[in-house]
């Protein structure tokens, strides 16, 4: 250590500014057996945020099921899960958020969190072919989330579009709870040869270590930090924090990554995104057990009056760290050269497991690289955790205290055009869904997007699921349906749920009760992850996501723990979509309708009721009802399949009907409450047609599995018509389901 580092002690104030708490100090001392230096308080500070520590949250992941028949590679090994698909390919996905930056600058935060998810992808070696995302806002009449939707919808379409990488599915959802801090998540998916897969962990002291990609500025400075506490009325003043992406120079990076990956040149590689070179260096090296020796003076530079914690924490865009056989420097350069990329060589690797940043020849930080990491001395926490009052307040809710409205054909138009009902046709009309090498099916809507892998008859399905206001009504449940729903979607699409990824956004895990809704919520779906067979290959946590005001008191988001889940068609020709093929189909529902209005979009927007239990699921007859569907599947048994979810069975007919211009006449039950039967939301139901030709081996097939079906009627030209009541035609529905977002955002 030189005298000038030494001699520039970090202070317990200056740790506590960036994050640290007085306890970690000490530790960090214990560990370094001397009081670090400023620059290495800094690394420590990011390394040991929660968004790179995980240290509330790793004891509880750790509980997630993570084995499973198809796992290549699984949670916390790489930089993203890999699932075996078969024919020799692999499925690398991973979801991960971009709140806060997303919270204070919407179109970068949103495009610089597309760009991160791609790249952890390319750099395992596979090139990606699918985005999704899931968003969360407050209400769409509120300006400021104008403001924002607008900008993370851009965000999101620029850089998309641009990369090359189409974006085949995702969710929007609206609520009060989100008005100051928004939830960005993206998915991305990427196909690779199972041969071929590229390492993160460093190897082979002596081997050169380089950085390649864009060089680095002064943006997204401690933005791991800055994700790891509360948005404030002052959060504006780091805008510092939030990244500049560049979608044009991600391109040329993904196809040097991947002609780089089928050379022998290549020992690991990861890529830069929170805590940057400082993340990537410790990561690789604590993987590998070793060391590195990293010039910090031989990084390229945008700004030459960067000091060394500004090189060590920026998270400039669009660059990974690889390391390199030694010899095989020259390969490197040149493949980056053609691409016309930074490959500068900044260190080596070392035995004994110490990194070393030297500036200008003087080392500036000497860190174990264990000590940084999960598994190694980044601190673990458990964190106490309690029932919340309004959990038990909202068990005394009764549907019988709710008034039954008279006129339900208003109901429905008015459910129709609830932004959370509605069409996102405003966003997704802004993503290209055919830009790159992906191949969609068809042009139909199917309940999960199924995209081609090409040279091949099979198929993947993917998805993002999550109803937050059943996690926060009942975060056990809440999650455990997210999983369930995610698995009927892939199912519903003709696939075979595969696996999941994660983004778990909740608020301060020091309240308790924000803890008791995220351990609530891993526990739900840790019980649904082993009932469907699809392990967790990975994701991220995302902590702090709620608004801190003047006065001290703090307000929680949703607890949104979003499901992306992945499933393989092994032949495309089963691609079962959802939408009305022929009038006269008979409409079957398989399932069983409920008296229950639990948690339903309508109980929220019609009545104003926000706190209800999470609606009826039984994770057994959610099993048997997706079995029972594969095998109709594989039968060629239905014409259309269509999962019942958000706004309940009407919503659910009218999605089928709009994309043909089919409507449909069927009769309720009387058994159930008739808005409970249009509207509720009680799980494990599917709409199914089927032609009169099929009906008896349908109904025999059903039969067998054991799963309650109804026939509820018939597929019209287009007249809506519910026991007998003419509910419209779907052409008077389409303008009030498709435009009414963009209404809004058109003022």
């Amino acid at each position: 250590m030189n005298t000038t580092a030494a001699q520039n002690l970090a202070t317990l104030e200056q740790a506590q500014e960036m994050g640290l708490r007085p306890e970690e100090f000490d530790q960090i001392a214990s560990i370094l057996g001397r009081t670090p230096n400023f620059t290495e308080m800094c690394v420590y500070s990011v390394m040991w945020s929660e968004h790179c520590s995980y240290k509330n949250s790793i004891k509880w992941l750790k509980t997630l099921p993570k084995d499973g028949p198809h796992m290549l590679v699984k949670a916390g090994e790489e930089n993203a899960g890999i699932v075996d698909i078969g024919g020799g390919l692999g499925c690398a996905f991973k979801i991960e958020s971009h709140n806060h930056p997303s919270a204070i600058e919407p179109y970068q935060g949103a495009a610089t969190g597309v760009g991160g998810i791609n790249r952890d992808i390319f750099t395992m070696g596979a090139r990606p072919i699918a985005q999704l995302n899931s968003l969360r806002f407050g209400k769409l009449e509120n300006p400021r989330t104008q403001w924002l939707l607008n900008g993370v919808v851009k965000g999101i379409g620029d850089y998309g579009n641009a990369f090359g990488i189409p974006v085949v599915g995702g969710e929007v959802f609206f609520d009060e709870s989100y008005q100051v801090n928004p939830l960005v998540n993206a998915m991305s998916a990427g196909i690779l040869n199972v041969d071929e897969i590229i390492s993160a962990k460093a190897k082979g002291p002596g081997n050169p270590v380089y950085i390649v990609g864009s060089s680095t500025g002064k943006d997204g400075i401690q933005g791991a930090s800055f994700a790891s506490k509360d948005i404030t009325d002052d959060s504006a003043n780091d805008l510092p924090s939030v990244q500049v992406g560049d979608p044009f120079q991600e391109k040329l990076l993904l196809e040097a990554s991947l002609e780089l990956a089928k050379t022998n040149a290549i020992v690991g590689m990861q890529d830069m995104g929170a805590a940057g070179i400082t993340c990537s260096t410790s990561e690789m090296s604590a993987g590998g057990g070793v060391g590195m020796d990293i010039n910090l003076d031989l990084v390229p530079l945008r700004q030459a009056d960067m000091r060394p914690f500004e090189i060590l924490l920026s998270e400039s865009q669009e660059r990974m760290l690889v390391v390199v056989k030694k010899g095989e420097e020259e390969v490197v350069e040149r493949i980056f050269d053609k691409w016309d990329l930074n490959a500068a060589k900044i260190g080596v690797v070392t035995e004994g497991g110490t990194l070393r940043y030297f500036m200008n020849g003087e080392c500036v930080s000497e860190i174990p690289a264990e000590s940084l990491v999960l598994g190694g001395g980044a601190p673990v926490y458990e964190r106490e955790y309690a029932e919340p009052q309004y959990f038990r307040d909202l068990q005394n809710f009764k549907i019988s205290d709710v008034p039954e409205p008279k006129d339900l054909v208003v109901v429905a138009r008015q459910l129709i055009s609830t932004p959370n009902i509605a069409s996102k046709r405003w966003v997704w009309e802004q993503y290209d869904s055919m830009v790159g090498t992906a191949n969609m099916n068809t042009n139909r809507p199917s309940d999960a997007a199924v995209v081609n892998i090409k040279g091949t008859n099979k198929a993947i399905a993917l998805t993002v699921d999550c109803n937050a206001r059943y996690v926060n009504n009942d975060p056990e449940k809440g999650t455990a349906i997210a999983v369930a729903e995610a698995a009927r979607n892939i199912v519903c699409s003709g696939g075979e749920p595969s696996a999941i990824t994660n983004c778990l956004n909740f608020g301060n895990p020091y309240n308790p009760e924000v803890y008791w809704q995220f351990v609530g919520a891993i526990k739900g779906m840790s019980a649904a992850c082993l009932k469907f067979n699809t392990p967790v290959t990975g994701g991220n946590v995302s902590f702090y996501n709620q608004t801190t005001k003047e006065d001290g008191s703090s307000s929680p988001v949703f607890p949104t723990p979003t499901i992306g889940m992945l499933g393989v068609l092994k032949d495309k020709s089963t691609h079962t979509t959802l939408d009305f093929k022929y009038k006269g189909d008979l409409i079957f529902l398989l399932g069983e309708s409920k008296d229950d209005i639990n948690s339903s979009e309508y109980l929220a927007s019609i009545h104003g009721i926000r706190l209800s239990p999470a609606p009826h699921f039984d994770i057994e007859e959610e099993f048997r009802l997706q079995q029972c569907i594969k095998d109709l599947i594989q039968n060629n048994y239905l014409n259309a399949a269509h999962d019942i979810s958000d706004g309940g069975l009407y919503t659910c007919l009218v999605e089928m009907g709009l994309v043909s211009g089919l409507g449909f006449d069927i009769v309720s039950d009387s058994e159930v409450r008739k808005d409970a039967f249009l509207f509720g939301e009680s799980q494990s139901r599917v709409i199914v047609t089927v032609t009169e030709d099929y009906e008896e081996e349908f109904l025999d097939m059903v039969g067998e599995h054991n799963v309650p079906v109804t026939l509820l009627g018939h597929v019209t030209k287009g007249k809506l018509v519910v026991d007998g009541e003419h509910f419209g035609f779907i052409e008077d529905i389409r303008p009030l389901y498709e435009n009414a977002i963009g209404n809004v955002m058109s003022k």
